[in-house]
């Protein structure tokens, strides 16, 4: 019987955050990397995006590897290295479409494209002998964080969205198109500044002119807000990571777990639909920056 590959997944989120813990903050929680965060890679250096992320930086965290390479069996044999022997893959998912001709009632025919995912498993380079050496090395750290927030600072400013600071609470606006912000100041450090930055500039996405994201929300709490809420929590991690920011657990998580809970209990494909909603909107962000300003980003 084929292994459902949602359900799998969606269980280990549940059980995470049945403990209180955010998988998607794990990386920073733990400490599992010395130096600069930054998101699983695959064998040729390219980052996983989207439940990928979430799926092998939990991997990372339960294993204690320290290096973000990740390949299948076949890649590092072709490396000229070998998978240990009792090793175990962790999965991670590809999303296609295959199209299908039908034939209608009136004899002609007619393409549809089926959805489909398939999941396959990697290996981290800690789990393999034989690589070429630079697959071992850690990410060099950050030495000076005051430039790493200017990068956080220049990469928000060029989204060109109305940002007001003031008050004591973080919002995105729907009605006026604004994200509003407590003062710089009042925040415990930089990162949490930006991170929660992050959170409201993925609420702000949603907006009909950018990418127009409905999940059909009616009122505070229901589960609309909450499909909502965890898309912008996905998308500030991945941004986080992108940034080289470090953003710790926020208040209003222990508020949000109990809606998350019962959004992914309901329906095993809600953590994907989330991180693939989410993955877009961080994509969008980039996609405003200047050339410069990417390249610093993510240098």
């Amino acid at each position: 019987m084929k292994q459902d590959i949602y359900q799998k997944v969606t269980d280990k989120i549940i059980a995470d955050l049945e403990q209180g813990e955010l998988t998607w903050l794990k990386p920073w929680n733990a400490g599992n990397m010395d130096g600069r965060i930054i998101k699983p890679l695959r064998h040729n250096g390219v980052a996983y995006s989207g439940i990928n992320v979430l799926m092998l930086w939990g991997a990372a965290i339960e294993s204690g590897y320290n290096t973000p390479f990740w390949m299948t069996y076949k890649q590092a044999k072709e490396y000229g290295a070998h998978v240990r022997k009792g090793e175990r893959g962790n999965l991670v998912v590809y999303a296609n479409t295959i199209t299908k001709t039908e034939e209608q009632d009136d004899g002609s025919e007619e393409e549809r494209k089926i959805p489909f995912m398939k999941g396959y498993s990697v290996f981290n380079v800690e789990q393999i002998d034989g690589l070429p050496e630079h697959f071992y090395s850690r990410p060099e750290p950050v030495i000076d964080p005051t430039e790493r927030i200017e990068h956080a600072e220049a990469f928000f400013a060029a989204s060109d969205a109305d940002i007001r600071h003031g008050g004591n609470r973080a919002f995105y606006s729907g009605g006026s198109d604004h994200v509003q912000m407590p003062w710089f100041e009042s925040f415990r450090s930089p990162e949490a500044y930006y991170a929660t930055l992050a959170h409201e500039l993925t609420h702000w996405t949603k907006h009909p002119k950018r990418l127009h994201r409905d999940f059909g929300r009616k009122k505070w709490g229901d589960e609309g807000y909450a499909r909502e809420e965890l898309v912008a929590e996905l998308g500030a991690a991945f941004l986080c990571a992108d940034l080289a920011l470090t953003p710790e657990p926020g208040e209003e998580h222990a508020a949000y777990i109990q809606s998350w809970l019962k959004v992914l209990k309901n329906d095993k494909r809600a953590i994907f639909n989330a991180a693939a909603h989410a993955q877009r909107a961080a994509d969008f962000l980039h996609g405003l920056q200047g050339k410069e300003v990417a390249t610093q980003a993510v240098a």
